[in-house]
């Protein structure tokens, strides 16, 4: 069995598209297969002053926090601080990721696998000091992720594309997609969408046909990269019985 820790950069991931997120589907991300979870950390920010007088704030901030912990996730909390510079300018500052590095390299010793959820290219010295400990590293982000980082980590996967990680808008009874392009021919107008299923041993990628005219507010330059993302529903082409992505968007708009 490998054994897996988590360690969430909350305050990144939230800032970069992954609000939101359902730790529950981290657990069973990092619970399946040959794999066994014995770390799980995310590692958060809260601004004492605001829980202090703002009793909303701190009512939201510490359901969301028990959310976390039930889910099986150790919260660490970094304290917000205020600064005002020489010109009169208030700034804060909640960096954590000199405790979840410290973590993570103290902690590596009895893993063999580590899910790093974060965009931030700050890391790269840490994902290649706990490969060079014998762990694998494994990235998960959404929005603005480095390409260093990516290139660094054993492996990158959009948060985007795990089921469930990220609520997805269904459209009536249609249940939604999201996956990436691939094997586009832009002669001809298609390709097919990759996507994953997530199942007891883990993550499937799948595949589907796709043709550009199921997605009349794309433009179609967009398919030839396979870095975007898209979302889109399954149907089955009465024309042809051929099983196809339709209604195709981009999640960046």
């Amino acid at each position: 069995m490998l054994k897996t820790g988590i360690y969430v950069d909350a305050e990144n991931i939230r800032m970069c598209g992954g609000y939101g997120m359902r730790y529950d589907v981290l657990v069973e991300l990092a619970s399946v297969g040959k794999s066994i979870l014995l770390r799980a950390n995310s590692y958060l920010a809260e601004d004492r002053e605001r829980t202090k007088d703002d009793p909303e704030y701190r009512q939201k901030l510490y359901r969301y926090h028990d959310v976390i912990r039930q889910c099986g996730f150790k919260v660490i909390k970094k304290f917000v601080k205020h600064f005002v510079d020489d010109e009169g300018i208030l700034t804060t500052k909640a960096n954590a990721d000199m405790d979840l590095a410290i973590d993570a390299l103290l902690q590596a010793r009895n893993l063999d696998r580590i899910i790093l959820l974060t965009g931030d290219g700050d890391f790269i010295r840490l994902v290649l000091a706990l490969q060079n400990m014998g762990s694998r590293v494994e990235v998960i982000g959404f929005h603005h992720v480095s390409n260093e980082l990516k290139e660094a980590a054993d492996s990158f996967l959009s948060g985007f594309l795990i089921p469930g990680l990220l609520p997805i808008s269904a459209q009536g009874a249609e249940q939604r997609y999201r996956g990436i392009p691939i094997n586009y021919n832009a002669d001809r107008g298609f390709g097919f969408m990759r996507y994953y299923n997530l199942n007891k041993d883990g993550l499937s990628p799948q595949s589907v046909f796709f043709h550009c005219s199921k997605a009349p507010e794309v433009n179609d330059s967009l398919f030839l990269d396979s870095s975007n993302i898209f979302e889109f529903s399954i149907m089955k082409n009465q024309d042809n019985s051929r099983t196809e992505a339709w209604d195709i968007q981009s999640i960046d708009g």
